[in-house]
């Protein structure tokens, strides 16, 4: 098939696909960008909000869902909000092709619109990995395993929690990630465009593995980008055949720009594709870097930092005992950020609170992150052993919490471990 997208005619099939094909792409690069494309969003503010009132009314009026679409995209990228876009996407698109294809049956070939349809897929799956590929080898997307992922039970995680800790875990796979996502750069230069396919095909089936059998909610968006590269790759796809399953001799053709007639405008638009990367690379690695020191993995610490384990509660001056089915006593309380703290109870439920500590007074104050009027204040005290002691109210009675000195994320067995070379006999303890 590539011989006839570079010239020639093309038959009456793949001129009806790249119609369909090309408003599709074109739809949802221009709708569901996703910070792609710099600036992207700030331009296309004004479709926000007409979005958000037709969106709902084609989920009510023409798919009669049982609900009514209240949920707009958020940290889900898989809102039922998001899958009526792709339909509204895919309906619009097939009703274009139709009406394209009375208007235009004639023509012989769409080179033109394909090159560009190839530089928009080219720079939307580059730039989108590049960002991808940042926020990993600056180790911002997948942070190591905090307190509470340490202290948590597998059963009790959720899959993308899972999938988020095991990940995180490691700074050489993130590295390794990171890099073969970057390395999409090499789709946005035509003479390497089919190796970077290659390479980002593989990149971004593995996200999207992830994100299907991790339950991560991003699979739309990781779908369309391997489609989006398998596209790319069709430009080659019956030489590339060749080379992997046959000895005949292959030659990869190069995607050739149209020609103009006014020379200013080639070499303007490679200063602006240079800029472009340039802003990519260089601006998305400064942020990322100056991320994780404000609150990645090199954040610093709060001086409350840690896992104190309660050595003893005192409620109403009676000492509780650490009693499972207990729904007043706390067993945990850890900290892990300067406003935020969580406290898991003798049932093991977690409170989340945050945080407000004043070392003037000598005071903390928890407040119910889903119940704000919930707030409890103490006094607190570091004792001889640097273990902390907490005096107060604690519904509506005074107690007293001793905690044992507080444990740090590097001294679980997970974290300590490190890397090996030798081992006779497989660490794994759980066997």
């Amino acid at each position: 098939m590539e011989s006839t997208l570079v010239n020639g005619s093309w038959s009456l099939a793949q001129r009806i696909a790249f119609r369909f094909i090309f408003l599709y792409f074109g739809l949802f690069i221009l709708i569901q960008n996703n910070g792609a494309y710099p600036f992207w969003d700030l331009a296309l503010q004004w479709l926000e909000v007409p979005m958000h009132s037709f969106i709902p009314w084609v989920g009510k009026n023409i798919l009669h869902l049982p609900y009514e679409i209240t949920v707009f995209t958020n940290g889900s990228g898989d809102t039922t909000y998001d899958y009526v876009i792709i339909f509204t996407i895919f309906s619009f698109s097939i009703a274009g092709t139709l009406v394209w294809s009375l208007l235009d049956g004639s023509r012989l070939n769409y080179q033109t619109l394909y090159y560009w349809l190839t530089v928009a897929v080219r720079f939307y799956v580059g730039l989108m990995l590049i960002n991808y590929g940042l926020v990993k080898v600056f180790k911002l997307q997948f942070p190591a395993p905090g307190l509470y992922r340490l202290t948590q039970m597998y059963g009790d995680s959720s899959p993308m929690g899972l999938a988020w800790t095991f990940l995180g875990f490691s700074k050489g796979y993130n590295l390794f990630m990171g890099i073969a996502e970057v390395l999409a750069v090499l789709l946005l230069f035509r003479r390497t465009m089919t190796f970077g396919a290659i390479i980002t095909l593989m990149a971004a089936a593995n996200v999207m593995a992830v994100n299907y059998f991790y339950d991560v909610p991003v699979k739309i968006l990781s779908t369309h980008l391997v489609a989006m590269t398998l596209f790319l790759l069709l430009h080659d796809a019956q030489k590339l055949l060749k080379f992997f399953f046959t000895s005949e001799p292959v030659h990869l053709h190069v995607i050739t720009p149209p020609s103009y007639s006014r020379k200013w405008i080639r070499p303007t638009g490679l200063v602006f594709k240079f800029l472009l990367i340039g802003f990519a690379l260089l601006y998305g690695g400064y942020e990322s870097a100056q991320s994780l020191k404000e609150w990645g993995d090199d954040a610093p610490k709060t001086k409350f930092y840690g896992l104190y384990n309660v050595q003893k509660f005192i409620f109403k001056k009676d000492t509780l005992a650490p009693i499972t089915t207990d729904t007043i006593r706390w067993r945990q309380l850890s900290i892990e950020w300067e406003t935020f703290a969580r406290v898991r109870m003798m049932n093991d439920s977690i409170n989340r609170f945050m945080l407000k500590v004043d070392t003037t007074l000598r005071t903390m104050q928890f407040t119910n992150r889903t119940d704000t009027l919930q707030r409890f204040n103490f006094n607190y005290e570091w004792r001889n052993d640097k273990s902390l002691k907490l005096a107060g109210t604690f519904k509506g009675d005074s107690v007293l919490i001793l905690f044992d000195k507080p444990k740090v994320a590097d001294a679980f067995r997970l974290t300590k471990r490190g890397f090996h070379w030798i081992k006779e006999p497989p660490y794994n303890r759980e066997w």
